[in-house]
């Protein structure tokens, strides 16, 4: 989706980001006067925060480290025999280990969905019953940077190299090979590490959960000796390509981040989300500056793992026609070695404040000659609101997507077409309204702009912003965008992308900062 791919920044490891589902919206009561107000409240100078880019050097977004971590975690032993299929689970009792904390039922997608608590690790699991042969599992954690060296981006490739029960040196490349996977991957995000899978086959069902649950609770990176190694391959380490060459750095992460921040588009969007939120965590890169990664240590790398990899941090999620009762009795057996920490990891995101007046930020980028040619059109601007303090209802969430629609959804939207056809850039960027974080952004501009017509873009934007807020849209506009909308919820139709899959996108960023009353759970 826009906000994942550009705003958010997902690492995936072998899915392309632009291929991640865009979460379809909720439409339900939205009126012409709803769309109105969000439309002037996104113009208030307290909300704005232009950013003008010629950049020669700037960032991205994703990185590390835990304030009061809980007990180290060894690796421990294998235990007793793991059961082979979910047939052979023992299920009695499963459910007095799990406090139900609610259960809905989704009539128009004929789901049952209920939430559960492990009682002994204060661990969250949502079980959704679905007509739906293609399950989906995905082991979720809030892991949140305290600084660029890119932890929570090295720590979900390390956890796949290898576990307490598979003790193999890259799990992840057996399964990619052998299992009958309809999708296999983990992705890090600015603030939340994803572990999913998705099979049509019971038994390879099972041994992909099983397989991620003990690489996530119990990876090789806490042993002593495997732990650094795994380190110096999936983050970095000294290289020397002969003997009387210099010193180079090399690493899997390392290099990944390094073609990240020779993109001036990834720099562009790092630089966004930085200026957005200058005094909280998505400041920080999760996925690792390259300057900053090659200062990660191991008792830093192990810590944010003792700390952020605890069931109590984890919000496990389950989809799909197999039985509940083997899903928590599989859950609980992997849960079972741990209790809830008496002090739970610092995971808190902090609100940003909006700003009282407009700032702007200029970056740098690597250019060639020819970019870098006086007068040659390769500036590029972005302009960047903070829309909220507070939750926002799901009115004002459904007001904004229908507004998003109606200003950026399409190529005729009242400001995709200001912006494109306006001679001032070579392509639009900025992905509209992004509700993926804690608080939600909204974001347009051009690239490829001359320096004299830096302003021009600036201006442009919002002017078309101020047209809209005061003359409102076309009726007919309204209703087209409310039929688009209304047409992909019931169409839901996710391509070859697992549906459980798109629902669990769709609900883990308010799963993990919001309670029943729509507040931030951590305030």
């Amino acid at each position: 989706s826009r906000a994942v791919s550009a705003a958010a920044g997902v690492c995936c490891r072998c899915l392309s980001t632009s291929s991640l589902y865009k979460r379809p919206p909720m439409l339900r009561g939205v009126t012409f006067a709803m769309l109105r107000s969000v439309s002037a409240a996104m113009l208030s100078a307290r909300g704005s925060a232009p950013l003008l880019a010629p950049m020669h050097s700037a960032r991205r977004s994703w990185a590390q480290l835990s304030a009061g971590a809980p007990a180290a975690r060894s690796l421990g032993t294998v235990g007793a025999p793991q059961p082979a299929s979910f047939e052979a689970l023992d299920i009695s009792g499963v459910l007095d280990r799990f406090e139900l904390v609610r259960t809905e039922r989704v009539p128009e997608r004929g789901l049952t969905a209920t939430l559960y608590r492990h009682k002994a690790t204060s661990a969250e699991v949502l079980s959704i019953d679905a007509p739906d042969e293609n399950k989906v599992f995905s082991c979720n954690f809030r892991t949140l940077p305290k600084d660029d060296t890119g932890v929570p981006h090295i720590l979900e490739h390390s956890v796949l190299c290898g576990s307490r029960r598979y003790p193999l040196k890259e799990p992840f490349v057996e399964l990619l090979k052998g299992s009958l996977k309809t999708f296999l991957n983990a992705m890090t995000g600015p603030d939340r590490t994803m572990y999913p899978v998705a099979s049509q086959n019971k038994q390879d069902f099972f041994n992909l959960v099983s397989v991620y649950l003990d690489a996530c609770l119990f990876p090789r990176v806490l042993d002593p000796v495997e732990g650094p190694r795994i380190l110096k391959q999936e983050g970095w380490h000294y290289d020397v390509d002969d003997a009387e060459g210099p010193l180079k750095y090399k690493g899997v992460v390392f290099n990944e981040m390094k073609g990240v921040y020779s993109s001036p588009d990834s720099l562009l969007y790092r630089a966004a989300q930085q200026a957005t939120f200058p005094d909280n965590t998505y400041a920080k890169d999760s996925g690792g500056d390259p300057d900053a990664i090659v200062e990660l240590t191991f008792d830093q790398f192990k810590r944010f793992h003792d700390a952020y990899y605890h069931p109590s941090n984890s919000r496990i999620f389950f989809y799909g026609d197999d039985p509940l009762e083997a899903r928590l009795d599989l859950l609980d057996s992997y849960l079972a070695p741990f209790t809830a920490p008496a002090t739970p990891a610092a995971s808190r995101i902090e609100t940003q404040a909006k700003f009282a007046t407009p700032r702007r930020v200029v970056e740098r980028f690597p250019a060639s000659a020819d970019e870098a040619a006086p007068g040659a059109p390769s500036h590029m601007v972005m302009l960047n609101w903070l829309l909220n303090e507070k939750p926002l209802s799901p009115v004002d969430e459904l007001a904004l997507t229908v507004l998003d629609e109606l200003l950026m959804g399409t190529r005729t939207a009242t400001l995709y077409k200001a912006m494109a056809e306006s001679g001032l850039g070579a392509a639009v960027v900025g992905g509209g309204v992004s509700d993926e974080l804690k608080q939600a952004t909204f974001s347009v501009g051009l690239k490829g702009v001359a320096k004299e017509d830096v302003p021009k873009v600036e201006a442009l934007a919002l002017e078309t912003l101020a047209a809209a807020a005061k003359d409102g849209f076309e009726a007919d506009a309204v209703e087209a965008a409310v039929n688009t909308l209304e047409f992909q919820l019931r169409e839901m139709n996710t391509g070859g992308f697992p549906k459980g899959l798109a629902f669990m996108l769709s609900m883990l960023p308010r799963w993990i900062y919001r309670d029943d009353e729509g507040a931030n759970v951590a305030d």
